[in-house]
């Protein structure tokens, strides 16, 4: 092969290795076009279809815009349609008011017209009425001879006198129609009061009945020659009646707390069924405290009930022993409540303060709680007390005079007070008075009792034909209580009034407590179960050695 033929075999080749060359390259271009033409038409496809959305988006937006336009626009023309509606019907009512205020106008001046022409007659008539009182003058200067101070002065005279008589007539006219008037709305407030706030009567009660369980408890009760029923009557100063009456026994004392101790305690030991002296006072005691509790709890309900609040702890506690007292046919903690409901109605009606008549209506026998432990009436007492507990004065005098007949009272809840006390002792069953009368001889008959020296407790029972009197054996030897006894008896001869006679049993008791306690010697120290077990067996009680 020769050069030429190879430079042309070479340029052969190369020229078509560049037209390969050339070929791919044009294909990889021509592909790289056609995927780019593609990519733009997906890019212009997709945005076409999102322009297609966002001019649907749009047309929404537009149609929601003006759906909520034209409400609005409804509501704005509902709202200037009803404001138009109004404005009309408020131009009607004012052209009425117009029209009545013309219609009045025209009638005050047809009115002044009248009146200015009756006020020209007036004066033409004084004018004449001068004239003529004048020429009367003359007339009867003339005829009397009097001068004219002196007529003035008889004419002054007589018209005061007939001024005087009928200024008196027309007093005694007002005073009568006002106090009929007062009367029927006393009347009536009272009325209004007393029906709005009505209670149940009492009646008197100083025996109380104890259900038994059967014959023989009463048996029991009275114990061995009568030992437990002795044991029972002096700690609680109750007097048991144990009769004939199948399944009950009776309970006798005039004050309601000691009966209510009584009651209560027989009752326990009934159900404890172990009666004998030291359980008697020992659950004698335990009542009593519990009553004591009890009687706190009635005070702070029926405070409560009256909405009278801030008492003295000591106030509520004497408000609680009233639900144990009784006035003539009336407990005297409900009598208390309903004059307290009485005085805040009749207060509400003439315009005063509610709560402080309620108050005064509340503490107002505050004093029974403890007349029979000081000197004085209860209404007294009750002032005292008040004042202690530094009520205001209207309490104060109020309580103090709520019994004080034809004195003038200092204020108005006096009144109240008084008018609420009566009403509420006046209804049907309130007005008697024979449990009260028995209950002060009885408690003055304990009174004079206690006031000798070494006397610890005395009790009346048997409905004030017995007078049971406990002293101090410390301080009352033997001798020296036949004496006592022989002197209470000869003081309630002198004091006290009372049909037949009283027997005075004086109970003088010496009792010696000692406590028996467990002394070990040193040597002796407490040997537990297991070591008791384990000790040998004692001889003729089996064999000897441990206890396995």
């Amino acid at each position: 092969m020769t050069i030429l033929e190879f430079v042309v075999g070479v340029a052969v080749g190369l020229g078509v290795a560049a037209a390969v060359f050339v070929t791919i390259l044009w294909t990889r271009k021509e592909d790289r076009a056609r995927r780019e033409a593609e990519s733009l038409e997906r890019v212009r496809s997709e945005a076409e279809a999102k322009r297609r959305e966002m001019e649907l988006a749009a047309k929404d937006e537009v149609l929601r815009s003006r759906e909520a336009f034209e409400a609005e626009q409804d509501r704005i023309r509902k709202e200037v349609a009803e404001q138009e509606s109004q404005l009309r019907r408020k131009e009607d009512a004012l052209d009425r008011k117009l029209e009545t205020f013309s219609r009045k106008e025209r009638f005050l001046e047809g009115v002044e017209q009248g009146l200015s022409a009756d006020r020209k007659a007036t004066e033409e008539r004084k004018q004449e009425l001068a004239v003529l009182v004048e020429e009367e003058r003359r007339t009867l200067h003339s005829l009397s001879g009097l001068t004219q101070e002196a007529a003035k002065e008889m004419l002054l005279k007589r018209i005061d006198a007939e001024v005087a008589q009928e200024a008196a007539e027309i007093f005694q006219r007002v005073t009568q129609t006002a106090r009929r008037e007062a009367d029927d709305k006393a009347k009536e407030m009272l009325a209004l009061a007393i029906q709005r706030c009505a209670t149940t009567v009492s009646a008197e009660q100083s025996v109380s009945v104890v259900d038994l369980p059967g014959v023989e408890m009463k048996g029991r009760i009275i114990g061995r020659e009568g030992r437990n029923i002795r044991a029972f009557e002096r700690s609680t100063g109750a007097d048991l009646i144990v009769d004939d009456t199948p399944g009950v026994v009776s309970v006798s004392a005039f004050d309601g707390v000691r009966r209510e101790i009584a009651v209560e305690s027989l009752r326990r030991l009934i159900k404890d069924g172990r009666i004998h002296p030291a359980r008697i006072e020992e659950l004698v005691e335990e009542v009593r405290a519990e009553t004591g509790a009890r009687i706190l709890e009635h005070g702070k309900q029926a405070s409560m009930e009256a909405q009278v609040h801030g008492l003295h702890p000591k106030q509520v506690e004497l408000l609680g022993r009233l639900q144990y007292r009784t006035s003539g046919g009336s407990n005297l903690l409900r009598h208390s409540l309903e004059v307290s409901h009485l005085c805040g109605l009749l207060a509400g009606e003439f315009g005063l303060d509610v709560q402080l008549a309620r108050r005064i209506g509340l503490l107002h026998d505050l004093g029974r709680a403890v007349d029979q432990e000081m000197e004085g009436g209860h209404a007294a007492v009750g002032a005292d007390l008040a004042r202690r507990y530094n009520e205001r004065k209207e309490v104060v005098d109020s309580i103090g005079r709520h019994h004080a007949n034809g004195e003038d009272p200092t204020s108005l809840y006096e009144v109240l007070l008084q008018a609420a006390n009566q009403a509420a002792n006046a209804k049907p069953g309130a007005s008697r008075s024979g449990l009260e009368r028995f209950t002060k001889r009885l408690v003055r008959l304990e009174e004079v009792a206690r006031a000798f020296s070494g006397v610890t407790a005395a009790y009346a029972i048997q409905a004030g034909r017995e007078i049971r009197v406990i002293v101090d054996p410390d301080a009352v030897n033997d001798a020296l209580a036949v004496k006592l006894c022989r002197d209470i008896a000869r003081q309630i001869e002198r004091e006290l009034t009372y049909p037949g006679e009283i027997q005075v049993t004086l109970l003088r008791e010496v009792r010696q407590r000692k406590r028996a306690k467990e002394i070990r010697k040193s040597s002796e120290l407490p040997v537990s179960p297991i070591e008791r077990l384990r000790q040998p067996v004692a001889d003729g009680e089996g064999a000897t050695g441990p206890v396995a």
